[in-house]
């Protein structure tokens, strides 16, 4: 029941694309509620913001807040929840102001 290789490169092919489709599906829906959440508007790093994204990221996977971190350290957890809060609170105030 071997598959030729061929065939396999083909089946993988199929899935890159698939992933491709799929990411760049997820990538507008987030991007929509960025938007929305007024983060286009503020000035922030690319490195602090995604960092802020993982920090939000853990919190929703492991049900838990950003206080009860994981393996890595407090220190990195904390200061990706202070961008969070940064973050949200500068849109907080944008959308407010506009």
């Amino acid at each position: 029941m071997r598959k030729p290789s061929s065939k396999i490169r083909d089946e993988i092919a199929k899935l890159q694309e698939q992933l491709k489709i799929a990411e760049t599906r997820e990538a507008e829906r987030i991007g929509r509620i960025a938007l929305k959440a007024g983060l286009g508007e503020i000035a922030i790093e690319e490195a602090e913001l995604q960092a802020a994204f993982e920090s939000l990221a853990k919190r929703f996977r492991g049900g838990q807040g950003a206080s009860t971190g994981g393996k890595k350290g407090d220190g990195d957890v904390s200061a990706g929840a202070s961008s969070a809060a940064v973050a949200s609170g500068a849109a907080q105030g944008g959308n407010g102001e506009a």
